[in-house]
């Protein structure tokens, strides 16, 4: 127990305050001790009278005392002490505690990953490694997919372009062609291999809800009426909203057919670009024609945008349906390679 816990409970003055108890205590015991005059000392001291103490023996003063000036001491030695917070700050941190905490700075590329030690395969290897994923299944329902990996910052021009490979991948679209049914673009479109040709009977079967097509292009001549009949709403969304600057509004509807029919697209998506190039029963010689001309198609992409934004090529996965990727080293075959004709699934 110390002075001030001992002159707190026996003290009839609870509401002097604890210094002025502790100092008359001091006073009282020197006095005592001394042989003083005690009401001298409390004049001195500016004190009118004394106030009611308890006698406090000098062992306890002593200790209370002794405590203060270690107390003190500490403080002075700027001493931090070892209780800390669930943050794992400690109490002295209040100035690190109490600042702003510094916002994570964000990337301003993509993140990419280290080629160096990474495994990367032959065309052909990569092709026998998917085939064995893909065992059991038709041979025209499984795609090859290749991704390409860009160094590209964000929030910038993307890539995006249609591409007729030469072996078309998947051959089942259906494409509507927006022109008068009687005209010689209409006949062209048939030819062509459209599915739906026309103008109010297409505009009617959309506002119904019937959109039975995956692509569709207008002729220029069309333009208006295809604008009063307000798709933009329903095609939209869809992205199958006939648009220039996407080149499905055409003055040659024929060619622009043919053009879609194996044709796929392909665009730029978190600094990655995805498109099927072949089916599983492709021999390496057609999925190697189709890679080439994807990747010389993409390499015009990049040019066309190099006065705007830098973009290269970090990577090449080829991967399917239902197997995982296998980054290419550029070879089309290595010498523990099958036979291409092995790898030919019919």
């Amino acid at each position: 127990m110390n002075a001030k816990s001992l002159i707190s409970q026996r003290s009839g003055h609870s509401s002097a305050p604890w210094q002025a108890r502790r100092k008359a205590a001091i006073i009282g015991i020197l006095a005592r001790n001394i042989g003083l005059d005690e009401k001298k000392l409390h004049r001195r001291n500016g004190m009118s009278a004394p106030l009611l103490v308890p006698r406090v023996s000098s062992q306890h003063l002593r200790t209370s005392v002794q405590l203060n000036a270690h107390l003190q001491a500490l403080r002075n030695a700027n001493h931090r002490t070892s209780v800390r917070y669930a943050s794992g700050k400690s109490i002295g941190d209040k100035r690190e505690r109490d600042q702003p905490k510094k916002k994570k700075k964000t990337r301003t590329v993509f993140k990419q990953s280290d080629l160096k030690n990474a495994e990367q395969f032959s065309l052909c290897d990569a092709m026998r490694y998917i085939q064995a994923f893909e065992v059991g299944r038709p041979p025209n329902s499984p795609k090859y997919d290749l991704a390409v990996r860009l160094r590209t910052i964000k929030n910038g021009p993307t890539v995006r372009n249609r591409l007729r490979l030469p072996h078309a991948v998947d051959t089942s679209i259906r494409i509507c062609v927006i022109c008068p049914p009687d005209s010689k673009h209409a006949e062209a479109a048939r030819n062509a291999g459209a599915s739906i040709v026309g103008e109010e009977t297409v505009f009617d079967a959309v506002k119904e809800g019937r959109i039975e097509f995956d692509r569709c292009i207008c002729h220029i001549e069309s333009t208006g009426k295809m604008n009063k009949a307000g798709l933009g709403r329903i095609l939209g969304p869809r992205g199958l909203m006939p648009s220039a600057k996407f080149g499905t509004i055409v003055k040659d509807v024929g060619s622009s057919v043919k053009g879609l029919i194996g044709g796929s697209e392909y665009r730029e998506r978190n600094g990655v670009l995805r498109m099927a190039i072949g089916q599983l029963g492709f021999t390496p010689e057609e999925v190697q024609t189709n890679i080439k001309a994807f990747m010389s198609e993409v390499k015009k992409d990049i040019a066309l945008l190099s006065d705007r934004i830098s973009k290269e090529i970090h990577e090449v996965v080829l991967s399917s349906t239902n197997a995982p990727g296998f980054t290419l080293n550029g070879d089309f075959r290595s010498p523990d390679s099958p036979p291409t004709k092995d790898l030919s699934v019919m």
